[in-house]
């Protein structure tokens, strides 16, 4: 996965200096395009659904709906920024909000100490996570698979396939279901984070070293990069917001059942893979990943106005990411053009 800053493909200054606006236009679409994309179809279903898009109330629900996807797609895109892949995001939400109830209503803990214990677990999975890719030296992705089956089997086991329900703390529910300024607070968490992981990401060494050993592990770890150490780390943090997801979902839905969370590992990979594709194509970036699932959210929830059906959300994932490939594709191919 090419990550580091050099082999991006947005324009440099350099590239854009004297050449024409409309050059410039030209040679900065491709790079945006999924941005411009997002904002066409806000304006075309403002346009089209007048009564209905347009509207606080559509904003705070899909606000409210994909912030979990989006902290899944942001603790995703961590390892990826390392060149490995996390798919315990998707498998781990399942135990982790099924564990935020059931420590309450079966064993009495208090709400705090519990979020506390699965934010842990989170974090404790994704050392082990490490652990399995870094010195067992197994596959990131067959690695993240079988750790993920075995938490949704932990979860199949724990809940006995049946529902979790009690009298939580009304405090809990307002983890997820208080209003800031009008709008869900989760889509606050989701804004803090991401900025909190720009400026590590771009700004510190930290950052640094993970998109060099995402490029070129070997060659990180010849410029003297403990890259053992940074890829678990990626992974502890992935496994720490997945926890938080976790909680946050079960805070919404107030109920723990295995049959709940698997749903979001598709749209959450697919918002971190086309965070790719867009603001710095060809390496994963914070804002890129924001930007995919906020198409991704736009869109389907423009076309279930419409009167969609159940099957249109994994064809709009899916065409969405082809979409955003061919964007990125056609970027590349530009900027090899214009080397020559």
């Amino acid at each position: 996965m090419n990550s580091i800053q050099s082999d991006a493909l947005e324009p440099t200054k350099d590239e854009l200096a004297g050449q024409s606006l409309p050059h410039r236009l030209l040679r900065l679409a491709p790079v945006y395009g999924l941005v411009i994309l997002t904002a066409f179809l806000i304006v075309l279903f403002s346009v089209l659904l007048p009564n209905t898009f347009p509207t606080l109330l559509n904003l705070r629900a899909i606000l409210s709906d994909k912030a979990i996807i989006a902290l899944l797609s942001l603790a995703a895109m961590i390892p990826m920024v390392a060149g490995r892949i996390d798919l315990t995001v998707g498998y781990g939400i399942v135990l982790w909000h099924i564990l935020a109830i059931s420590f309450q209503v079966n064993y009495g803990l208090p709400w705090p100490l519990a979020v506390v214990i699965v934010i842990a677990l989170g974090a404790l999975v994704g050392v082990a996570n490490g652990i399995l890719v870094e010195v067992a030296k197994i596959d990131a992705f067959i690695a993240t698979l079988g750790t993920g089956t075995v938490l949704y089997a932990i979860a199949l086991w724990h809940s006995g396939g049946r529902q979790v329900v009690g009298a939580l703390d009304p405090s809990f529910y307002q983890l997820s279901g208080k209003f800031v300024f009008g709008l869900p607070i989760t889509a606050y968490y989701v804004m803090v984070i991401s900025l909190v992981m720009w400026l590590v990401l771009e700004f510190t060494p930290v950052g640094r070293y993970l998109y060099a050993i995402g490029a070129n592990q070997k060659a990180a770890e010849l410029n003297g990069i403990p890259t053992r150490k940074f890829v678990v780390a990626a992974f502890v943090a992935s496994g720490t917001l997945s926890g938080l997801a976790g909680v946050l979902l079960a805070s919404k839905l107030r109920i723990g059942q295995a049959s709940v969370g698997l749903e979001f590992l598709l749209p959450a990979l697919v918002g971190a893979f086309l965070g790719s594709t867009t603001i710095k194509p060809g390496r994963v970036n914070v804002w890129g990943t924001i930007i995919g699932v906020t198409i991704l959210a736009v869109g389907i929830s423009g076309i279930q106005q419409f009167g969609g059906s159940f099957w249109v959300e994994p064809l709009f994932n899916g065409s969405t990411l082809l979409i955003a490939i061919g964007i990125a594709g056609y970027a590349q191919r530009k900027k090899g053009a214009a080397r020559k």
